[in-house]
């Protein structure tokens, strides 16, 4: 192990809520950091408060859709290219819908597992190469408590999408821990992030009351567990999944 090397990390959605955190926690800790979003323009607002980084050449962003696999293939040999390699890499960009399973179409269906998981896959398959042969690698993949328990307030796909990345951290786990490469899930649950903002104080409430530990959880919190994970000394945990809930699903 060389503790001298300067790790980079790929984050995807990294624009807002849990991905815009755990973009900065690994950027404060002295890591090279590419920042993946689908906008451009709060890429752009995120290029402004990181400037000193960016000018530096410690942080970029680029605007990617997970969705499309050619466009993350290009992205990933462009950091490649830039920064001779990856060494973590964070897949959280995803689609979260409430749709009922009567009014599930086809199209939203298909929207949500070529985000949420499909680009969970590719986005690995990219990356796992060039962790391949500097035989060190990490890889956190975003899954939620919708993968675990089902619950109504998400739709069926996104549930399913959820689960589905939890099963491909157990498969990417064996196949690369040869390598010197640990793969694991981080599973939260009721977290402030943006989309929190528009929940009903009536609903926050009752969500509230169903967590042991009384509140909702903070992303910073999400991304001190993901720092760990990434770390030099998170080599010996793999396949695994964290629950990070406030003790609203224990198991």
């Amino acid at each position: 192990m060389d503790n001298k090397v300067q790790r980079v990390a790929v984050v995807t959605g990294a624009s807002q809520g849990l991905g815009k955190a755990i973009a900065e926690k690994l950027l404060s800790e002295g890591k090279k950091v590419a920042f993946l979003s689908r906008s451009q323009k709060k890429l752009d607002l995120l290029r402004e408060q990181h400037l000193d980084k960016a000018s530096r050449d410690e942080a970029v962003f680029m605007a990617v859709d997970v969705s499309e696999h050619e466009a993350t293939k290009q992205a990933v040999h462009d950091i490649l290219s830039k920064w001779d390699r990856i060494d973590i890499l964070v897949n959280n960009a995803g689609i979260r819908t409430q749709t009922s399973i009567e009014d599930m179409t086809l199209e939203e269906w298909d929207q949500i597992m070529s985000t949420n998981l499909a680009s969970t896959f590719f986005v690995s398959q990219a990356v796992m190469h060039a962790m391949k042969e500097q035989k060190w690698g990490r890889i956190i993949n975003m899954s939620s408590i919708g993968g675990q328990d089902g619950p109504l307030t998400s739709s069926a796909a996104y549930c399913a999408s959820k689960a589905g990345q939890l099963a491909l951290t157990k498969v990417f786990a064996r196949s690369l821990a040869p390598y010197g490469i640990t793969v694991n899930a981080v599973s939260p649950a009721a977290v402030r992030t943006p989309e929190m903002d528009n929940v009903p104080t009536e609903k926050l409430e009752k969500m509230i009351q169903m967590i042991p530990i009384g509140r909702v959880g903070e992303a910073e919190e999400v991304a001190d567990l993901v720092s760990y994970l990434t770390s030099e000394n998170g080599g010996f945990v793999t396949g695994a999944t964290f629950d990070i809930n406030g003790g609203r699903l224990m198991r």
